[in-house]
């Protein structure tokens, strides 16, 4: 009866110190993981618009039929929709007042969502050939335009 009460003694010692050194090592791993700290949302976003701003170009090159587009700059800034859109912005030919830009990026699937670009951005996008029949709706712009304005609108759009 006594080597039974030993082996039962000894076996509960061992199960208890299993079991103890189990639960330590536990807590070490989940300690090791909540050091590797996971990258935040906006960690995410920028690395998602550095990687997505050769695409901004393409799309911007692609609009620019008029071949206006000589610099493009990105801001520094990335800012996360409340729908979860990552938006960058920038500018073209160093004129963040006139020609400024907005791309909406998905997340999920790296694509461009949708674009948005300043009014005067626009119009140098703008392709006149479309409206051949309709000569009086670029007249009725031109018109809009000071004298200096219209100059420079011109050559960007290398009709003079």
């Amino acid at each position: 009866m006594k080597n039974t009460m030993k082996l039962l003694y000894v076996l509960f010692v061992v199960i208890l110190v299993a079991v103890t050194s189990l639960i330590v090592q536990v807590n070490k791993h989940i300690q090791s993981n909540n050091a590797v700290k996971e990258k935040s949302d906006q960690e995410l976003a920028e690395e998602l618009a550095e990687k997505m701003k050769p695409k901004v170009e393409e799309h911007l090159h692609k609009k620019d039929i008029h071949n206006f587009i000589k610099t493009i700059t990105f801001k520094k800034n990335v800012s996360i929709s409340p729908m979860g859109y990552v938006t960058v912005d920038g500018y073209i030919n160093n004129d963040a007042e006139k020609y400024h830009f907005s791309a909406s990026l998905i997340y999920k699937s790296n694509e461009i969502g949708s674009m948005s670009h300043s009014p005067d951005l626009s119009y140098r996008f703008k392709d006149w050939d479309k409206y051949k029949d309709e000569p009086e709706i670029k007249e009725n712009y031109l018109k809009r335009l000071s004298e200096k304005e219209r100059e420079q609108y011109l050559k960007d759009i290398g009709e003079e």
